[in-house]
């Protein structure tokens, strides 16, 4: 079974940001500045091993992968920004390929979508700054010759021999079977891909019949049973209550899908979430967030993964390093190593290690 995080490249500064945000603008500039917003909200989220870093630097990235690596993470699924022909964040997933280190598997993930001003004022929010546009098969064909290197590169992940893509949001695609054609047509070199759609929009469920190999689902661990929350959302959408959106942590996986679903399922495992740094006091926190409680929820997924057929198995984790939205396993200063050892002592008590 293979053992997937998501990773997200925003931790160095590129020209955009500067001119959105402000210079040297990275993820770290809103996660220190996270405040406490009711009591007993754990803000900011620090790290404590690799520090603030910058991916620009070799030596991180060799870090942050053994460290991956030896707490039972087979590869990293890079998220990779291409928009009608516009790359962002790009550089070091490019330096990971051009110089061959770190050693660990990868695959990536394409995050169709537009890039809005979701972060600062309320005032400020719903700007768009660079919208996802999809010009046709000739961008299709510009964005497959972008990646052929990676689909080619040994450390690639493949499932029964075919490179492994993943969509954020296939639905948002003008025609998913078309591009899910056209996509195979393209890679025939590599015998076809493996295309993976993700489901964190609810309105699309129909990847089966537009042609994706497997789906990647999951939901956040929320306890959508307590009555404080319920009352507290209704108080907030009243006007009476202000501030972040708040859920008290489920025990156990919360995302096992519908049986109508159908097809190959990977299922997708969050261990924290706080996105008030990104959107302070519209933000969403689950609140009592542990390593344990964490660790609650990988034997249900780790089973829902079972099901998949022998060589497609993949279980994921959200994140390996998104400080801004609270979900990473990269150790920090409130639990140090306790997210990555809840990990590998669940693969271990389930014989994946």
């Amino acid at each position: 079974m293979e053992v997937l995080a998501y990773y997200l490249p925003q931790y160095h500064p590129i020209a955009e940001n500067d001119e959105w945000w402000e210079p040297g603008f990275t993820e770290w500039t809103k996660v220190t500045a996270a405040e406490q917003l009711f009591r007993g909200h754990v803000q900011p989220h620090l790290p404590r091993d690799l520090g603030f870093y910058d991916l620009r630097v070799p030596e991180l990235r060799a870090a942050q992968a053994d460290l991956a690596r030896a707490n039972g993470i087979t590869g990293f699924i890079y998220w990779h920004y291409w928009l009608g022909g516009r790359r962002l964040l790009e550089r070091p997933f490019a330096e990971v390929l051009a110089s061959g280190e770190p050693d660990l598997p990868f695959c990536l993930a394409w995050a169709n979508h537009s890039w809005e001003r979701r972060w600062g004022t309320k005032s400020e929010r719903g700007q768009m700054l660079l919208e996802q546009t999809y010009p046709g098969p000739e961008d299709d064909q510009a964005h497959y010759n972008l990646l052929r290197t990676a689909f080619a590169d040994p450390r690639y992940l493949r499932i029964g021999g075919k490179p492994v893509f993943y969509v954020f949001s296939p639905g948002e695609l003008p025609d998913p079977a078309a591009f899910v054609e056209r996509w195979q047509t393209l890679a025939q070199e590599f015998g076809g891909l493996y295309l993976v759609a993700m489901l964190v929009r609810s309105d699309y469920a129909n990847h089966v019949a537009d042609g994706f190999d497997a789906a990647a689902y999951g939901r956040l661990p929320i306890d959508e049973h307590a009555f404080f929350p319920r009352a507290r959302r209704l108080l907030q959408r009243r006007g009476i209550l202000r501030g972040p959106e708040r859920h008290p942590y489920a025990e156990g996986f919360p995302g096992v899908p519908p049986a109508t679903l159908g097809g190959t399922i990977m299922p997708v495992v969050t261990p924290n979430w706080d996105n008030t740094p990104r959107r302070g006091r519209d933000g969403l926190v689950i609140t009592g967030a542990t390593p344990e409680r964490f660790a609650s929820q990988l034997p249900g997924a780790i089973d829902l993964a079972r099901q998949a057929p022998d060589g497609e198995q993949a279980l994921i984790i959200r994140s390996w390093n998104e400080w801004g939205e609270g979900n990473y396993l990269e150790p920090d200063q409130e639990f140090g190593h306790g997210w990555l050892n809840a990990l590998r002592q669940s693969l271990d008590d389930a014989g994946l290690r």
